[in-house]
């Protein structure tokens, strides 16, 4: 059953005008008090901070490192062949039109027997024979952890004497990728752990400092929000600085890969760096923010 008073207090509610001005002095004021609350805590922020910004770089060197591996290990699949070849009085033209219906199958040429032969005359002393080879074609697969599927396809085809492809390779390359996720994801884990803890820690200090002036703003009626909301800001602050600070070291790392990328010459990928840099941002604002909110929800009842 719906709570009469309520019901009333909201029908009142909805016809008071809106003044803007009110609340434009009430949000100065709210952040009046998180920079207070920031002044009141000292030189602990500057211990806050660095511990944030060692944590966010450390994430944003994993973060940047893991783009970059995954390019590498991108450029390297897209090298990844299958060596497909035919069995004799075989149509390759014919072949290639069927392997190019297989899902993943990116691009099929045809390389004819007399072509192989005669490159492998002119790299090799090789007697005046019929020549041995088959026709071959060459198929390219979209992404490496889909050679062994278009594989298993091909090989099944008739006209299929034998496929072949680094295998190893393929192998070490899909495991690459998987060894990068897998860090990336704990990095993160890691540097939301500590973040909440020490935001934690640092919002409990505060809340106790004002303990007896919350206790009267509660007595006034003053509304949870105007409470908490000092408290949230100070932890979205200290994210927000620690991620400012880590953007310098993380430049140094940047300029490493991109010398890295040149010398193997694969291109570098397009926005990594701002990618980073407004993902750990959105984390850092979000897990500081987020820690404040559950110290709040802990150790302030309101």
């Amino acid at each position: 059953m719906t709570n009469p008073k309520a019901k009333i207090k909201k029908k009142v509610k909805k016809h008071i005008p809106k003044d803007w001005l009110c609340e434009l002095r009430i949000l100065y004021r709210l952040t009046k008090e998180t920079i207070h609350d920031i002044h009141r805590t000292g030189i602990v922020n500057l211990v806050i901070i660095t511990t944030m910004a060692a944590i966010l770089m450390i994430f944003g060197s994993f973060f940047r490192s893991a783009i970059s591996i995954s390019s590498f290990a991108h450029e390297l699949g897209n090298v990844l062949e299958l060596s497909v070849y035919l069995k004799d009085n075989t149509d390759a033209n014919i072949v290639k039109n069927r392997v190019k219906e297989f899902e993943h199958v990116e691009n099929v040429t045809v390389i004819p027997k007399n072509t192989s032969w005669v490159n492998l005359k002119r790299e090799m002393d090789l007697p005046d024979i019929d020549n041995p080879l088959p026709d071959t074609l060459h198929v390219k697969v979209d992404k490496p952890e889909n050679i062994e599927s278009v594989f298993k396809d091909v090989k099944q085809l008739k006209s299929v004497e034998d496929v072949s492809y680094a295998q190893d390779l393929a192998k070490k390359i899909e495991a690459l990728n998987h060894i990068v996720n897998i860090i990336t994801v704990f990095v993160v884990i890691v540097m939301a752990i500590l973040t909440i803890t020490i935001i934690n820690n640092t919002i409990q200090l505060v809340i106790q400092s004002r303990k007896d002036e919350i206790e009267i703003m509660r007595l006034m009626g003053v509304s949870n929000w105007y409470i908490r909301f000092p408290l949230i800001m100070q932890g979205a602050f200290y994210g927000f600085t620690g991620a400012l600070i880590a953007v310098l070291p993380l430049n140094v790392v940047q300029n490493g890969l991109n010398h890295m990328h040149q010398f193997f010459m694969v291109p570098t990928p397009l926005y990594a760096q701002n990618l980073v840099i407004a993902v750990m941002f959105a984390m850092a604002i979000m897990f500081g923010a987020g820690g404040s909110f559950l110290c709040i929800k802990k150790h302030l009842q309101v």
